[in-house]
């Protein structure tokens, strides 16, 4: 007979399938199919694996891939916000708070507070392992939108330095994938696929 906290992980394990659903704004690398949220997840998790090297600080990157994994399991009742939204905030954390709360708190009570602690961790920002996270929750989509000549950045017109103030969060993690990150936003405006 399962035991209780079994059933909770299990309901928490179907509950969390809705993040497949959940479409963002950037297309996949050289397509024009809209990512979903899960495999923005998986990709920050692999970005992770590769790249923590790269991370100013020592991190413990177990923890940074439980960051990558959960970060955007609220938005199943919060929803996406696209980043440079001009009407709705990027950051609700309220919104997401109180999903966080229902969503992990179908687990067992100590997973639960184990996720929305790294989940509020994530949102603060302010260890080393949140920033090398949100270094690659912030690398991933301009990759996305270089491959694509310029993706959402052209669809939503989005100009230079809102891009720029948006994707500098990735030297808080990593001077060196910022220098990358920096020179890819330069030659995207070279190109003309980043408007100046």
């Amino acid at each position: 007979m399962p035991t209780d906290d079994l059933l909770k992980q299990i309901s928490f394990i179907k509950e969390i399938d809705k993040v497949k659903y959940i479409q963002r704004k950037t297309k996949l690398f050289n397509s024009d199919r809209p990512e979903n949220d899960a495999e923005h997840s998986w990709h920050l998790a692999m970005m992770t694996i590769v790249l923590a090297a790269h991370s100013d600080k020592p991190i413990d990157v177990l923890k940074v891939l439980k960051m990558v994994l959960i970060h955007d399991i609220v938005e199943i009742d919060a929803g996406d916000t696209f980043i440079y939204d001009s009407e709705k905030n990027h950051t609700n954390t309220d919104e997401e708070l109180m999903a966080a709360q229902r969503i992990f708190g179908l687990l067992p009570t100590d997973q639960a507070e184990e996720f929305i602690a790294i989940w509020e961790e994530f949102e603060a920002g302010l260890t080393d392992e949140a920033k090398f996270a949100k270094s690659m929750d912030r690398l991933e989509p301009l990759l996305q939108n270089t491959s694509n000549n310029g993706g959402t950045w052209a669809e939503f017109n989005v100009p230079y330095q809102k891009v720029y103030d948006k994707k500098k969060a990735i030297k808080e993690g990593s001077s060196v994938l910022w220098n990358y990150a920096e020179n890819l936003l330069n030659e995207s405006v070279a190109k003309g696929i980043l408007k100046k």
